[in-house]
C-alpha cells in the first residue's frame, strides 16, 4: 500500500533518515551486468543459465532485458555492485528512491538504477540498487553514514 501523506521537506527528509536507518543492506557478491534479448526469444532463454541467474527481467517493446551476473570480459564501464535494500514494514518508504538517488548524484556524482520488487514475508517493498563499480565503495560508505544519521537522529 502506498502511503499518501503530505509532509514538508524537512519531514520527509527525517522520515526517509529513519527508513535508511531501518532498512536492511546486503551487498550482492561479484558485479552485475545486463543482457539483451528479443521479446520472441523469452520462452527459449528463460531455461538458460543467463535467464536462471538473473535478478530482474524487464522489457519494454522490443527486447527483455536481465541484470545478470558479469563475466570476466564484462568492461568495467557495464559492471555494476548490486545492494539489496529491504525495508521495515511500518515506517512509510515513499520517496525513497529519488532521495537517495539524488544523495549519491550529490555527493558521488554518480546515477544508479533501481529495480524494485516486492516480498511479503519480508517487509513488503525491496529494491536492488546498481551502482558502478568505479564508486561502490565510496557508495556503500555513503550507504552506512547516512544509516548511522538516521539512528542519531531518533
Amino acid at each position: 500500500m502506498m502511503d499518501v501523506t503530505p509532509e514538508s521537506p524537512e519531514q520527509t527528509r527525517k522520515r526517509l533518515l529513519r527508513v535508511m536507518a531501518h532498512a536492511r543492506v546486503d551487498l550482492l557478491p561479484g558485479g552485475y551486468t545486463f543482457v539483451e534479448f528479443p521479446l520472441a526469444q523469452f520462452p527459449a532463454h528463460l531455461v538458460t543459465n543467463t535467464a536462471c541467474e538473473a535478478l530482474a527481467l524487464v522489457r519494454d517493446h522490443a527486447v527483455w532485458s536481465a541484470l545478470v551476473p558479469a563475466s570476466a570480459s564484462t568492461k568495467a564501464e557495464d559492471r555494476y555492485v548490486v545492494a539489496c535494500l529491504h525495508f521495515a514494514p511500518d515506517i512509510p518508504n515513499s520517496g525513497f528512491v529519488g532521495w537517495l538517488a539524488s544523495e549519491f548524484k550529490q555527493q558521488l556524482g554518480t546515477g544508479v538504477f533501481v529495480i524494485c520488487g516486492h516480498h511479503a514475508a519480508d517487509g513488503g517493498v525491496f529494491d536492488y540498487w546498481g551502482i558502478p563499480e568505479s564508486v561502490a565503495q565510496q557508495a556503500v560508505s555513503l550507504i552506512h553514514a547516512m544509516q548511522a544519521r538516521g539512528r542519531g537522529a531518533e
